[in-house]
């Protein structure tokens, strides 16, 4: 996965950096979303994997399948895509755009992993604590995970914070043995 997403980072630089430049990144980021999903289906991979087929059809057919209209600047990128045979690697260049849109807009998703689920106070006391430590707008996600005992696991990009029960009892019990 990781030889994908390093194959998929030029493309998402292009296209993110064309979606800046033209003020599009709201339509780019739903076109590629979607897109990405598509190709993810197993029978959309047989047919656009499929040589017999040229390459300005399948281009031709992922355009028509957009819920929107965009504009030739798309289709002229996926053609690229295509044409270095990379329509495969669609779903990651939409999540290393993504990634380079929430850099730009100075936001991160957070997942935030707690033993019990949290109320709406809790969240926005969790939000506005990791938007003033981070300095970015925050997305929160949440997910039960009933082994916590106790606390919250926070993942946000490469970091983890740890402050569950278990984490806390792995950490004392590591400790203790060393």
């Amino acid at each position: 996965m990781a030889e994908l997403l390093t194959v998929a980072r030029p493309y998402a630089k292009a296209a993110f950096e064309h979606a800046r430049d033209n003020d599009v990144l709201d339509s780019w980021s739903q076109a590629l979303g979607f897109l990405g999903t598509v190709v993810a289906d197993s029978d959309a991979r047989r047919l656009l994997g499929s040589p017999k087929i040229e390459n300005a059809k399948k281009v031709a057919l992922l355009v028509e399948m957009l819920p929107e209209p965009q504009g030739d600047a798309l289709s002229r990128f996926l053609e690229a895509v295509a044409d270095q045979d990379r329509l495969m690697v669609l779903p990651f260049i939409a999540e290393q755009f993504e990634r380079l849109r929430a850099e730009h807009e100075q936001r991160v998703e957070v997942m935030v992993t707690s033993a019990y689920k949290l109320t709406a106070a809790q969240k926005t006391k969790l939000s506005n604590a990791l938007k003033k430590r981070l300095n970015r707008e925050i997305s929160i996600t949440t997910q039960v995970d009933k082994s916590l005992i106790g606390g919250v696991i926070l993942r946000a990009g490469d970091t983890v914070i740890d402050g569950s029960v278990r984490g806390r009892l792995n950490r004392l019990s590591e400790a203790l043995t060393a």
